[in-house]
């Protein structure tokens, strides 16, 4: 399976940036670029996605041309998940990257015991999602609940959001979003 460092690299060189400009651009300070790059670090998603905003492309754009030559099936083996942005504590898994015109994100997420996904973010989506291990606090807007196995939500992305691992372990998410932002 191709590395997303290797690949973010070649990309960054076909145009022609150097790390310290890349960095400049995206916010990511350099040294963080250098380790993803040398697939010594695994990136948020939301890093990624600056990253690659800085080089004038997306997140479905990236991995569509990463994991291009995987030839197209309906039916996805758990090894067959994609990371998209593990961080040390989180782990993001996409279901269908090779799907053609994927009209949504689905997602096997992992929270360590105390995962953050840090400041609230928004975006222009909906999600919705399924707590299948341990609990998690999800914020919305100004509202917080703390949702268990069994739970589920479904929100307007637009209005900020985070999720927080409040469970003595890992908590676990199937989650949905369209369009997809990834």
């Amino acid at each position: 399976m191709p590395q997303i460092g290797s690949h973010l690299k070649e990309l960054r060189r076909r145009r022609n940036i150097s790390v310290r400009e890349l960095a400049l651009r995206s916010g990511v300070s350099h040294s963080a670029i250098s380790l993803i790059e040398r697939d010594r670090m695994s990136p948020s998603v939301d890093t990624l996605s600056a990253i690659l905003d800085a080089l004038g492309t997306t997140l479905p754009g990236f991995f569509a041309d990463l994991y291009s030559r995987v030839p197209y099936s309906p039916f996805y083996a758990a090894h067959e998940w994609v990371e998209i942005g593990k961080a040390a504590s989180i782990s993001y898994r996409m279901v269908g990257l090779n799907h053609p015109n994927r009209q949504m994100l689905v997602l096997h997420e992992t929270y360590a015991r105390g995962a953050d996904t840090g400041e609230a973010v928004a975006h222009s989506a909906q999600e919705a999602g399924l707590v299948t291990r341990g609990a998690v606090e999800l914020t919305v807007g100004s509202e917080s609940r703390v949702l268990r196995a069994g739970d589920g939500y479904y929100f307007d992305s637009r209005q900020p959001h985070r999720f927080r691992n409040v469970a003595d372990g890992e908590s676990e998410i199937v989650s949905a979003m369209t369009p997809p932002t990834y």
